[in-house]
């Protein structure tokens, strides 16, 4: 292809230029070959001639077409080259606002200057799991690319984050691993992500300082190993550093900081544990007040310190580590203040009594006088002696600032390796992600050593990545099999070499250090006479010998030398570190610990004499030191995968999306893109798959050409289109394409489409020239037609009308002449009439005026004396107002700054302190309780007297308070009477003003009658109208409330869903929690109780939660505040509760102990007591015959009892009980009470003689062994119970006499105890009646009092209207009362019915079964037989079990039941009806213990399983279908009105008759809730995979979607066979939907799981689609319309249209709609905003930013538009957020459906395994 086909008419150029490095230029006219000059025209209009080197022939690189700008991936466009990587970068970062593109495997990275909302969690869910080039260029993407890669090839990585000070380093290193921490799940140790992400916050106070070019710049290099186990969780982390710049401690140029944490430590000064340090501000010290720079905007300091102390705390650094951190940090600053007094050239001096030196000293712990002396002598040693000298001021000087960076770069390292330390696991590591945060290349006007370092560091990096850059394009090629040619890529070896090698710069360097009296000008000279002929890379300044200059990849660098040697050196006096190791301060030790270790070893290796001299030797210089650790990290890197992420600085001055191209382009060719760019170049950087390129340029082709063969399909056409071979290669699964061959192809692809438009144009313009040439010809000659015949009629008429004008004419001006004269006569006249009426009229007006003009004078003045005195008298009035609203704005501030005060803010946080308090105050009251007990029963006497004295007064008080109110309301009805008198009079006068009215009216008709007549027809007309009138306004007004009542019920509706969706959630949420804490008790409790099995004690955890669900439905706001407050513990409270109980525990076993050694001694002394137990026998034994004579007693009662109802039965001859209210039942009922009191009266004498035999016994044995052991037992039994004590008490008698005794008397104890604790109770309540009585008489006196007060005030009808509505107001109160007491009457009504039922039917089984004994009695006598027919067993929908069998029921019911078995061939819900049944045979036989068992085993049972199988669809389906039918079976029975209306009579029969289980019903509604949101969990799962590839990625529409080029990111295209498409979605759906019908679930909780799934569809797929470039089309808007038509016919085929799904996908639809509309004039603004209602602003604009035209015709949105929409949505009240919650899930409603299934007719399958059950 030749050049003059590439650089034809129009073709687009890039010309270089100053100011924007390069600019754009068209051609005017055709280059041929051997052409001087280009003519081209610029895009400002003007034309230059662009000048070609005849030599070169090197013509301006050409631009890439319209459709490949912008693209996401550099290596994507089709001229790889300088200008095109610039203007790419250039569009994408100023026009789309993206900050982030590729380069093939680097990620580049431009710093906004500006907080972007692309960080949420959100944003990392949708980028987890997703493929690199699946979704938009990000630092999620590079870190999710790395994570996968290391659990799929299972080969540790690394990111390396580079880049100059300010472009973004450290953010992106922190947003990098915030990722890793999110998505990754802790492994054993708690909260280890956490600790991960703490240590930015420390290094970036430590490490971080403000420079000219970024506020928070790392000044050290750090590369972070984050460890994960096998399963890919973060076990740990470990971080190593690299050259700290510690001369920043000491100086920093103008408008910089030193590091941040001198300033937040001079912040927070204020706070007591800091002072001690004696700090101040910022500006106090002479090493933080350099710059003159101590504040950054935005920035608090002393809130970043609450920060770092927060991360330190969190690391586990302790508390008084911290301190001793701050106080060497403050020793610091203080040491930066020491002045140095200059006494002669080569001597100084510093004061002992400098405060800032003792400060020091007292901070360091070291004597004040001896570092004084060593800041201004130094110690020389020589082979023989040892001298000490004294040094020069700036000497001193230095050797101040060398300690202090000494002591800071001690302090970092320590703080590191403590930071290593608290990452550490101690679980093996299996592999890595490595995140390298370093310093790009630099280059400034004075280059010293730090910069020499962080270039070579650089260089390093450079070298590396170029190899792995060529690596990979080689891997590629050998992939796809393709000819592989050698690649020339830059190698910058040399000047590595020319570093690091033998007699390198910095191996003459550390030879220099090691020389006596070497300097920077002799090490100078030896490199000049060393390496500057014998290296390119080297060179020398021309002007100067006190530099070298050298030559990196990205540029040349001139360095100075001075201060190469003191900083490789990095000396410091070692009589001052001497010093500082004989302190006191302990921490202080630890950091010289290493030089000490050091010290000892070369001692050890070395001789004695030349000990000092061999140490100073084998001192690493730093420039060792760097190299090693390079090396080192090198090592680490190689052994990775490595990930590339470049940061670019836009421009220096900070602002916002601003992009200064010399900047960018500086950056770009010194990190190493541009390299990138060229080796990519060199090979084949374009790659098509063959099914791509064959959708793409198909149209290149004709019919004939397209083969089943699509591989030779392309090949064909290829080998048409281009002639030379060498630019393409055919790989195995690609195409490869040299630099341009793309754009040459699009050419000849527009070129085509372009002509195939003309020729459709060409067509279609000739038919409709033609049509309408057709239609012109046939309206012609009908116009024609019509004209002639119109012009004949209008000659016709022009004749008549001429000669009918001339008699007009004639009639006419003899008419107009009369007229004149008659008119002119008439005129005359009047005119005369006037003037002489004029004249008369004036001269009376000159006569009136005289007389009139004085009256008007008179009336006038009166009037302005009467308005200046209304006017002063409204001034006064003014006055008077606005000095009283003062007056009364004074004393409004006084009341509200008395309510603001301090002691009320200090009662409302006393609340949680009093609560911990009473908590404790409890547990240690516990232990006194039991000895109080007899001291309150004594003292409840005597208060009760008091206080009914008291209450009797106050109730005195009261009444007559109240007599008193009453005899001023007695003054009321005068009032009254006054008032009716009034209105009486008033009506008087109303019916006399009438009557004189009604007169008027008459006089007036009779008057006006003939007029009145005529207006009746208008006034009748005008009331209709009126009346039309009135009906619209008042269908206006009803149909204006209407629309009120709508929004209003809107509004209820919407506030009524978000309540039931967050106490869904928090609901969740306490699940999720109690579950956690649930298996986290059974992890503590496996290993010391393996064997353990549940049994009904394990039910508390259920019984808990039920606790807390009735909590919950005691209302909203409490269901809130508790659900919300339940999760959040703090844990130091929690801490100290577990402390308090293992405390207890242990007081526990001490105590049983106790009891243990008390039981020994009472059998000892039992033993010796036998002899005398035989004294007191008798009197026992005539206790014991009057106890067996009162229960022979209460035998004898119960049979009367019977014979009494036996005799009641045989005397109805109907033999039916009698009747409720009847006489019989009545005497029945009340002898039954008379009875049953009585034996409660025997039982308590039965009672009181045993307590009474036992005190005998031991009144005759108090001096015996045996009476102490009574006394004992007595005393020490209540409060410790135990099952082995009645063993130990029983051997005191053989026959058991005395141990009946003693359970006597602890049943009278129990009795009394009940009976006082019931007369506590009664004796509270009564207080608290009389005390709310008393309230409420207290407030009703208030209030009269105000009432009467007020209503002096008030004039008499206002006072009335008061008092009628006091009254009123109180009435309604009575009435509310009296409402509230009626229902809770009806509600104990209710269930007093009930059990009269209950008893009833009792009755009436225990009189019949008396009625057979008396039959069968009868039937002795012989009878003739009889057949008798079998009746079929009429069940009672019960099924009995055996107490004790409930596991085993829910065993195989519940746990060990398959799903799929009972769906598919049993009625649904049948596990919940036969829970049910048993519950029924637990409510019928009255056994609470059981239906609690039941339920609370049937609740745990069904949580275990969705616990263990939640992930399957089928088993989470088949128990939500079942758990909503048992509730619904529980409500439909319960025999509350509103369920029971929908059941048959039997069923009605069949109502739960003893117990309420209300409470059970919300508990088995949370677990409904809960198993509903595993179902959407478990569902969303499944279709998370096949959301995106079904909706956005599968082309439905084949040959609608053009694809575009990509780059080496691209995803790779999936096989047919394995496409997930919209069909494959809509069967998943159909699948869930068909096993939630199959299992019986309601209707409506179907529609509601279908509006959830298609919520999900539609979150993830605008998600995607907001995240990802390439979809944003017109096309892909068509595809997603017809996909979401699809779901639509889904819906409407499964009648599932009405259940809000559609509207749940309105969002992706506008969305779509938004990537067709016409996106041009602001016309089209205002219908985007009018069409897209449910899209948030930021997803419009996000969407208008990201469409991309696919074809060359389509046009991008220009950034007019865009802010034109800005400007029209601000007003917009809506979230600002991008993403929609994919994890939202709506609040669901549980309908009640009632069952209309027989529970008699059912019966249990054998699989079931249920033999146990029997059916009554």
């Amino acid at each position: 292809m030749a050049a003059c086909e590439l650089y034809a008419k129009h073709a687009r150029v890039w010309l270089p230029d100053a100011a924007e490095v390069w600019k754009s230029a068209e051609l005017i006219k055709d280059y041929t070959p051997g052409d001087q000059t280009l003519a081209l025209q610029l895009e400002d209009g003007t034309e230059v001639k662009y000048k070609i080197d005849p030599k070169t022939n090197n013509l301006p690189p050409l631009r890439n077409p319209n459709i490949l700008v912008g693209e996401n991936d550099l290596t994507a466009l089709s001229y790889l080259h300088e200008p095109a990587v610039l203007h790419n970068i250039k569009v994408r970062f100023i026009d789309s606002k993206t900050i982030y593109t590729y380069c093939g495997i680097v990620l580049v990275a431009i710093n906004p200057y500006e907080s972007l909302p692309i960080y949420e969690a959100d944003i990392i869910n949708a980028y987890s799991g997703q493929n690199m080039g699946d979704m938009d260029p990000h630092i999620f993407a590079v870190a999710e690319e790395a994570y996968k890669q290391m659990a799929r090839d299972e080969r540790n990585q690394s990111i390396i984050v580079s880049g100059e000070s300010g472009a973004g380093k450290t953010v992106s290193a922190k947003y990098a691993m915030r990722y890793f921490a999110t998505v990754s799940c802790s492994s054993g140790e708690a909260n280890v992500e956490e600790r991960v992400l703490a240590s930015s916050p420390i290094m970036e106070a430590l490490g971080n300082a403000k420079t000219t070019r970024n506020d928070n710049s790392s000044r050290f290099g750090k590369y972070i190993e984050i460890g994960f186990d096998k399963k890919h969780c973060i076990i740990g982390a470990n971080m190593r550093t690299y050259l700290l710049e510690k001369s920043r401690v000491v100086f920093q140029a103008h408008g910089e900081r030193n590091y941040h944490i001198f300033y937040q430590l001079c912040a927070s000064s204020h706070l007591p544990e800091f002072k001690a340090f004696k700090l101040g501000c910022a500006d106090d010290f002479h090493c933080t007040n350099q710059g003159h720079s101590p504040v950054i905007d935005r920035v608090d300091d002393a809130k970043e310190m609450h920060n770092t102390r927060k991360a330190f705390s969190l690391l586990g650094i302790s508390e008084s580590d911290q301190m001793a951190i701050y106080q060497i940090l403050a020793a610091i600053l203080h040491l930066s203040n020491v002045e140095v007094k200059d006494q002669s050239a080569d001597k100084s001096s510093v004061s002992p009594d400098n405060v800032h030196l003792m400060v020091f000293c007292e901070l360091m712990g070291v004597p004040g006088e001896e570092m004084a002396h060593w800041l201004c002598h130094l110690k020389l040693k020589t082979t023989t002696e040892t001298y000490v000298k004294s040094i020069s001021k700036m000497n001193a000087v230095n050797g101040r600032d060398a300690l202090a960076k000494h002591i800071y770069a001690r302090l970092f390292s320590w703080i590191v390796g403590s930071i290593n330390n608290a990452l550490k696991s101690a679980v093996k590591q299996h592999s890595f992600i490595g995140v390298l945060d370093i310093y790009g290349f630099e280059t400034f006007d004075v280059n010293s050593f730090e910069q020499f370092c962080i270039n070579y560091a650089n260089e390093k990096l450079q070298q590396q990545f170029n190899l792995h850059v060529f690596k990979l394009e080689q891997e590629e090629y050998m992939k796809e099999q393709i000819p592989w040619t050698l690649i020339d890529f830059y190698d910058n070896q040399p000047c590595i070499n020319l570093i690091e090698a033998k007699l390198g710069v910095l191996d003459l360097l550390d030879e220099e250090c090691k020389m006596p009296k070497g300097s920077d000008d002799t090490w100078a000279q030896k490199m000049y006479n060393t390496l500057l002929k014998q290296n390119a890379h080297f060179d020398k300044p021309r002007l100067s010998n006190k530099a070298f200059i050298i030559h990196h990849f990205a540029d040349k660098v001139e360095y100075q030398c001075v201060g190469f040697l003191e900083k490789n050196k990095d000396t410091v006096n070692e009589e001052q570190i001497n010093v500082l190791k004989k302190s006191k301060f302990d921490f202080l030790l630890k950091l010289f610990e290493d030089d000490e270790k050091a010290a000892s070893s070369t001692n050890k290796q070395t001789n004695t004499g030349r000990s000092g001299q061999t140490q100073r030797e084998n001192k690493k210089t730093v420039g060792l030191q760097f190299r090693q650790s390079l090396h080192l990290l090198m090592d680490t890197l190689n052994a990775t995968t490595p990930h590339y992420v470049r940061c670019i600085k836009p421009n220096d001055h900070k602002a916002s999306f601003t992009l200064d191209p010399v900047r960018a382009v500086q950056q770009l060719r010194a990190c190493g893109i541009l390299e990138t760019i060229r080796i990519s170049a060199a090979g084949f950087p374009s790659r098509w798959t063959y099914q791509e390129f064959f959708s793409r340029y198909r149209v290149l082709m004709k019919q004939k050409d397209v083969l089943p063969d699509r591989k030779q399909t392309c090949r064909n056409l290829l080998e048409k289109l281009i002639k030379d071979q060498d630019k393409y290669q055919f790989g195995k699964n690609k195409i490869f394409f040299r630099a341009g061959q793309v754009a040459y192809l699009e050419k000849l692809r527009s070129d085509m489409l372009r002509m195939a438009c003309v020729r459709i144009q060409k067509t279609i313009r000739c038919w409709l020239a033609r049509k309408k040439y057709l239609r012109m010809k046939e309206s012609a000659i009908t116009i024609q037609r019509h004209v002639r015949g119109h012009q004949a009629r209008c000659y016709v008429k022009f004749l008549r009308s001429t000669r009918a004008a001339v008699v007009i004419q004639r009639n006419v001006r003899m008419w107009v002449t009369r007229r004149r004269y008659q008119k002119q006569r008439s005129a005359a006249i009047t005119v005369q009439c006037f003037l002489r009426a004029y004249m008369a009229r004036k001269q009376y007006y000159k006569f009136m005026y005289e007389q009139k003009a004085v009256i008007i004078q008179k009336w006038v003045k009166g009037w302005l004396a009467r308005q200046h005195y209304k006017r002063a008298l409204a001034d006064i009035v003014l006055l008077q107002s606005c000095v009283r609203r003062m007056m009364a704005k004074k004393e409004l501030k006084k009341l509200k700054m008395e309510a603001r005060s301090v002691e009320h803010f200090k009662k409302l946080n006393i609340g949680m302190e009093n609560k911990i308090l009473q908590l404790q105050h409890k547990i240690n009251e516990q232990h006194k309780e039991n000895r109080e007990l007899s001291e309150k029963l004594n003292v409840v006497g005597k208060t009760q007297a008091v206080e009914r004295e008291r209450h009797s007064r106050d109730i005195e008080n009261l009444r007559r308070s109240e007599q008193e109110a009453k005899v001023k309301a007695e003054t009321v009805p005068s009032l009254l009477e006054q008032l009716s008198f009034l209105q009486k009079e008033l009506e008087n006068t109303r019916r006399e003003k009438e009557t004189v009215e009604d007169q008027a009216k008459v006089y007036v008709e009779e008057t006006q009658q003939v007029v009145a007549e005529l207006n009746m027809k208008n006034s009748s007309l005008n009331n209709e109208k009126d009346e039309l009138n009135k009906l619209i306004v008042e269908q206006a007004q009803q149909l204006k409330e209407t629309k009120t009542n709508m929004e209003n019920t809107k509004q209820m509706e919407k506030d009524l869903t978000e309540e039931r969706s967050r106490y869904q959630s928090l609901l969740s949420e306490h699940l999720h929690l109690e579950e956690r804490h649930r298996d986290l008790k059974e992890e503590m409790n496996s290993p010391s109780k393996p064997s353990h099995k549940r049994t009904d004690s394990s039910y508390s955890s259920n019984s808990s939660e039920f606790s807390q669900s009735l909590g919950s439905t005691d209302g909203e706001d409490n269901s809130q505040t508790e659900d919300e407050t339940q999760p959040t513990v703090d844990l130091p409270v929690l801490l100290k509760f577990q402390r308090r109980v293992k405390e207890l525990e242990q007081e526990k076993q001490s105590l049983w102990q106790q009891l243990d050694n008390r039981e020994e001694a009472q059998q000892e002394k039992a033993k010796e007591a036998e002899k005398q137990r035989t004294v007191g026998r008798a009197e026992l034994d005539l206790e014991t015959l009057k106890r067996q004579e009162l229960e022979s007693e209460n035998k004898k009662l119960k049979q009367d009892l019977n014979e009494l109802r036996k005799s009641l039965t045989n005397e109805n001859s109907a033999s039916m009980p009698p009747a409720p209210g009847s006489l019989p039942y009545n005497i029945l009922v009340d002898q039954l009470s008379s009875s049953n009191e009585e034996l409660d009266m025997r039982k308590e004498e039965v009672l009181l003689l045993r307590s009474h035999m036992v005190r005998q016994e031991a009144l005759k044995h108090k001096d015996s062994a045996l009476g102490e052991g009574v006394k004992i037992d007595l005393s020490e039994i209540p409060s410790f119970q135990d099952v082995n004590r009645s063993t130990a008490i029983h051997t005191l008698n053989e026959d058991g006499e005395l141990w009946l005794a003693y359970e006597g008397l602890k049943e009278t104890n129990r009795l009394l105890e009940c009976q006082m604790q019931e007369q506590e109770c009664l004796h509270n309540e009564k207080n608290k009646k009389l005390l709310q009585e008393v309230n409420k008489l207290k407030e009703e006196k208030e209030q009269q009092q105000k009432l009467l007060a007020q209503s002096l005030n008030l004039p008499e009808g206002a006072r009335i209207e008061a008092i009628l509505k006091h009254e009123i107001t109180r009435l309604t109160n009575e009435n509310l009362e009296l409402l509230e007491q009626q229902e809770k009457q009806d509600k104990t009504i209710r269930k007093l019915k009930k059990q009269l039922k209950v008893y009833m039917k009792k009755v009436e089984d225990f009189e019949a079964s008396a009625q057979q004994k008396n039959n069968s009695s009868m039937m002795n006598t012989p009878v003739r037989a009889v057949n008798i027919t079998r009746k079929e067993k009429e069940y009672q929908g019960m099924l009995e079990y055996r107490e004790g069998d409930e596991s085993r029921l829910l065993k195989n019911l519940v746990i060990d039941l398959k799903a799929r078995g009972v769906a598919v061939s049993l009625i649904p819900g049948l596990p919940a009806y036969i829970i049910f049944m048993c519950l029924r045979y637990a409510d019928h036989v009255n056994d609470d213990q059981r239906v609690s068992s039941l339920l609370n085993s049937t609740i745990s049972s069904i949580k275990g399983v969705i616990k263990r199988r939640g992930d399957d669809f089928e088993v989470v389906s088949f128990w939500l279908s079942n758990t909503c039918r048992l509730l619904n079976c529980l409500k439909q029975y319960s025999g509350d009105e509103v369920f029971i209306t929908h059941n048959t009579a039997k069923q009605n029969e069949h109502c739960l008759t003893n117990f309420e289980l209300s409470e059970y019903q919300q508990v088995l509604g949370d677990l409904s809730i809960q198993i509903y949101r595993q179902l959407i969990k478990c569902m969303e799962d499944i279709l998370q995979s096949m959301i995106v590839a079904s909706m956005l990625e599968h082309e439905a529409i084949q040959g609608v979607l053009g694809s575009k080029p990509t780059g080496l990111r691209k995803r790779s295209s999936s096989s047919p066979e394995e496409a997930v498409t919209v069909e494959v979605l809509l069967q998943r759906l159909g699948l869930f939907h068909a096993t939630m019908s199959q299992h019986g679930m309601d209707s409506d909780l179907i529609k509601q799981v279908v509006k959830q799934q298609f919520y999900i569809i539609c979150a993830v797929t605008l998600n995607n689609l907001l995240l990802r470039k390439d979809m944003c089309s017109w096309s892909k808007g068509l595809q997603i319309r017809y996909n979401v038509w699809q779901l639509e016919e889904w819906l409407t085929e499964r009648e599932l249209a009405d259940c809000g799904a559609k509207e749940t996908l309105e969002p992706l639809v506008q969305a779509a709609q938004l990537l067709q509309i016409k996106k041009k004039n602001e016309a089209d603004a205002q219908a985007i905003c009018n069409m897209c209602t449910a899209l948030t602003t930021a997803q419009i604009v996000k969407v208008l930013t990201l469409y991309t035209p696919v074809i060359e015709f389509e046009e991008r949105v220009t950034t007019s538009f865009i802010e034109t929409i800005k400007n029209l949505l601000k007003d917009r009240d809506e979230s600002s957020t991008l993403m929609m919650d994919t994890k939202k899930i709506f609040s669901v409603t549980l309908p009640f459906s009632p069952s209309s299934v027989a529970l008699e007719t059912i019966q249990i399958p054998a699989s079931f395994n249920l033999g146990f059950l029997t059916r009554i």
